[in-house]
């Protein structure tokens, strides 16, 4: 499958870059395909295209902050999860999408 994501925090420093190898490691693992947005205390990096939302099976928004341009994934399956469940268990977000599937 192929995801995108949005990692926030409210101090948008450490927790935000740690979920996003967190997913990005667990989703290679899982054979699936990602690519990861962070928005923290340097704003927003590795913005996501809109070709990759369009082209993504699912969208993963890890954050404890409100996500800017969030409407960008209206009418895609969302998985909405605290920052701490992407760090520390990111296996179960993948599970909750193909349970979704």
């Amino acid at each position: 499958m192929k995801f995108v994501a949005v990692t926030g925090c409210p101090t948008g420093i450490a927790h935000t870059y740690m979920a996003a190898e967190q997913l990005e490691k667990t989703a290679r693992a899982l054979g699936h395909e990602i690519q990861v947005e962070t928005q923290g205390a340097m704003g927003i990096e590795n913005e996501l295209s809109a070709a990759a939302i369009a082209a993504a099976d699912a969208v993963i928004l890890a954050a404890d902050i409100a996500i800017e341009g969030a409407e960008r994934f209206d009418g895609k399956t969302k998985i909405e999860v605290p920052v701490q469940t992407a760090i520390k268990d990111a296996g179960s977000i993948f599970s909750q999408v193909a349970a979704t599937e």
